[in-house]
Parts: structure tokens; C-alpha cells; sequence
């Protein structure tokens, strides 16, 4: 299976667990405080549904050969109208949203898979790039509502997984610039605990992880790969077991990776 396949089904059962999760909840419920700070549920479905109605037509205009990139004020306006719905109406503008974003996605071919490009905010992707991105964003949002709603929900297994495939993408584009500066350099030794894996946390002008074992490492950070996961996406919970060794802390790794 391709890396385009592979995140094309995650996507769509991500979509569909969360429809699951949101089909049935009243108006207080959709207005509850969510995982994400200062959002409501209804709030971060509004976010979702926004940006999926913006990806369908971004997806749309590549398989139609236009590259190019969408208008910020355009973007800006299609946040501002679903900002305005009511919790209930957005709610049910991003089930409808989301399904026709699966419907176009699940309409390309194995050639298109291949070959399309989308003309995303980032830049002109590939599908298995686009799709990439979308996964990122729609699974910890996903989990935002999740956690709401249930507090020891976690990132599913095969979702966590495709997410670390581009852990380095997201870590070094959202990382905070000021908290790099002020623990570089270092060299964390990532150790996740229940699948055996290590990687390399590179703290310095530049931030990176890569997928080997660190040289003379300044410190460790070691824990299950969800709850890591969720630590460099802004989403560490205090009870989850990760812990630390050396200098850099949680705490330090938390104002790092302040998420989105």
C-alpha cells in the first residue's frame, strides 16, 4: 500500500470516528471547553470544517491543473462565515463538509493518487503530502474533542503512527523559536518505550528529530510513542508517563512544542 493509500484510509477513519463522536451531542455539549485551549467543541469543528471546505476546493483546482495557491483573504472569509454559525450549525456544516471532502478523495483513481498536485497554503504538494497534512490536523483536532468528552482518550495506533512519519515536518515548522534559543544546544536521546524505537532530538539553530540514535546525547526524553506524539504536537498531559534525564525537562518541552 502507497504512502497516499495508507493516510487516505486513516483520514477517512479519523472522519468517521469523530462524526461518530459529534453526531449526537446538544447544543451544551458542543459548547463545552474542549482539549484545545480556549476552544469550545463546537469551536474546533468550526475550525475543521473551515479548512476542509478549503482543502475540497484546493484538492478540486489541482485535479483541474490550476497550481495555483489559495487567496489568505479568501481563506480568512470562509473561517469568518463558519465562525458565525451557531454550535449546532457548525457541528452539522463540518459532517456535511467532511463528507464531500471524503467523496472527492475516495473518487481518484490509483494514476491520480500518483500524479495530482494540490496547491496547498504550504505550497504545491502530492497527494500522500497533502494528505499528510490533513491527517496531522484532523486527528489531534479529533483528539481535542476526544479528550472533552473522554480524559483517557488517546491518538489511535495506526493514526500515531503515520503521524511520526513526518514528526520531523511538524517539530521543526511549529516548534517556539524563542524557547529553541534558549535551550540550544542540545542532543535529547528519544527513547519510545513501547515500541523500542530511538530517535534523535536535535535542539539547536534549527530544530529536527531524526530517526537515529543520538552521539553523546545531553539528555533523554522516553515514554510511550502516543504520548510523545502528543507532547511534540503541544498535547502532553500531566498524567501521561513521559519522563526526562539531564537538563531539559517536560516543563521545557512543553513551552517548545506549544502546538496549534
Amino acid at each position: 500500500m502507497t504512502p497516499a493509500n495508507r493516510r487516505l484510509r486513516a483520514l477517512g477513519a479519523t472522519s468517521l470516528r469523530l462524526a461518530r463522536t459529534v453526531a449526537s451531542l446538544g447544543p451544551a455539549e458542543l459548547a463545552a471547553p474542549s482539549g484545545a485551549e480556549g476552544w469550545s467543541i463546537a469551536r474546533v469543528l468550526s475550525h475543521l470544517g473551515s479548512g476542509t471546505e478549503v482543502c475540497t476546493g484546493l484538492v478540486a483546482r489541482g485535479l483541474a491543473g490550476d497550481t495555483r495557491g489559495p487567496d489568505r483573504r479568501d481563506m480568512l472569509a470562509v473561517g469568518a462565515r463558519w465562525d458565525a454559525l451557531s454550535p449546532w450549525a457548525q457541528r452539522d456544516a463540518w459532517l456535511q463538509a467532511d463528507r464531500r471532502h471524503r467523496e472527492l478523495l475516495g473518487s481518484l483513481g490509483e494514476a491520480e493518487l500518483r500524479t495530482a498536485r494540490v496547491p496547498y497554503p504550504t505550497g504545491l504538494l502530492d497527494v500522500a503530502g497533502y494528505l499528510g497534512h490533513r491527517l496531522s490536523e484532523q486527528a489531534l483536532r479529533a483528539w481535542d474533542i476526544e479528550v472533552a468528552l473522554d480524559a483517557s482518550a488517546t491518538v489511535p495506533p495506526a493514526e500515531t503512527a503515520l503521524l511520526w512519519e513526518r514528526i520531523d515536518l511538524v517539530a521543526g515548522r511549529y516548534c517556539d523559536a524563542d524557547t529553541r534559543a534558549r535551550l540550544a544546544p542540545h542532543r535529547i536521546r528519544v527513547r519510545l518505550t513501547d515500541t523500542g524505537r530511538t530517535l534523535f532530538l536535535d535542539i539547536g539553530e534549527e530544530l529536527h528529530l531524526f530517526p537515529v540514535e543520538p552521539v553523546d546525547p545531553t539528555g533523554l526524553l522516553a515514554g510511550p510513542a502516543e504520548a510523545v506524539l502528543r507532547l511534540l504536537h503541544g498535547r502532553g498531559r500531566p498524567t501521561d508517563p513521559v519522563t526526562t534525564e539531564g537538563p531539559v525537562t517536560v516543563d521545557d518541552l512543553r513551552a517548545l512544542f506549544p502546538g496549534l
